[in-house]
């Protein structure tokens, strides 16, 4: 599925990895980019195929530098407005697509990077990542759900000491403020997430959905609302083929054969 100009897209044992390839611009996400990977989106929700969706960048100094800041000259206060719009929409997009995303984060992460990493559900950094929403250098603001998915995940004051300096952080620090899950080797950063992806694999994919939909959907509503909603998700999942499947393997001492059902 190479037909994109700006993402390489390879597929191995159910597990797809999109590579960012513009290296000359530190992998910068332009119009066209942002197009690609909504597209790619669409594909994958079609291909049963795909269990897993990897996100990395090419050229071993960034996963996604940010912006492209050339596209920001012509803006006004309306076309900026439909930019970050559109930008919200597609991350929002990507945040509840049905199957794993994880950011493998190879390098410098900034801005609409780390925008695009923070809608992943989860994120290993190579040891040489940086982290950063450098916008207010610009005499802007994150556009991309910067300022709303980074509050969420590392708190407020984190959040707002990282927005408001515009100061990048290493990977160790983006661990310890909860912002990467793991921080690796840089030569064992792919091979980390496909034995990741491995794991995830090995479970039922409509489980897998289902949990992605309770978290995402939970931590937007009151803890009574939350539980509610995850025992509605439960019962979907207990009605399932899937579930048959796995209580059956599980009894019989096999491994699952999942279906997807």
């Amino acid at each position: 599925m190479n037909e994109f100009e700006n993402l390489h897209v390879e597929f191995s044992e159910g597990v797809a990895v999109a590579t960012f390839n513009r290296p000359e611009v530190m992998n910068a996400l332009n119009q066209r980019t942002l197009e690609e990977l909504d597209a790619l989106l669409q594909k994958l929700e079609g291909d049963d195929g795909v269990g897993i969706l990897i996100l990395t960048g090419a050229g071993g100094k960034a996963f996604v530098a940010g912006a492209d800041i050339r596209e920001f000259s012509r803006l006004d206060a309306l076309s900026a407005r439909g930019l970050a719009l559109r930008g919200q929409r597609l991350f929002t997009r990507l945040e509840e697509f049905s199957r794993p995303v994880v950011a493998a984060v190879n390098g410098f992460c900034l801005g609409g990077g780390c925008e695009l990493a923070l809608a992943c559900h989860i994120r290993i950094a190579s040891e040489n990542a940086k982290f950063g929403q450098p916008e207010v250098k610009l005499g802007i603001i994150p556009g991309y759900g910067g300022t709303q998915r980074l509050t969420r995940l590392v708190g407020k004051g984190k959040a707002l000491e990282l927005i408001l300096t515009g100061e990048m952080i290493a990977a160790s620090e983006a661990k310890e403020i909860g912002l990467v899950n793991h921080v690796v080797a840089a030569e064992n950063l792919l091979p980390f997430c496909r034995e990741l992806a491995g794991k995830m694999l090995k479970n039922g994919p409509l489980a897998l959905r289902y949990a992605i939909q309770a978290v995402n959907g939970g931590a937007e509503m009151s803890l009574h609302q939350g539980l509610d909603y995850e025992a509605t998700l439960f019962g979907l999942s207990a009605a399932s083929e899937d579930m048959k499947e796995g209580t059956r393997a599980f009894l019989e001492k096999r491994k699952p054969e999942f279906q997807g059902k």
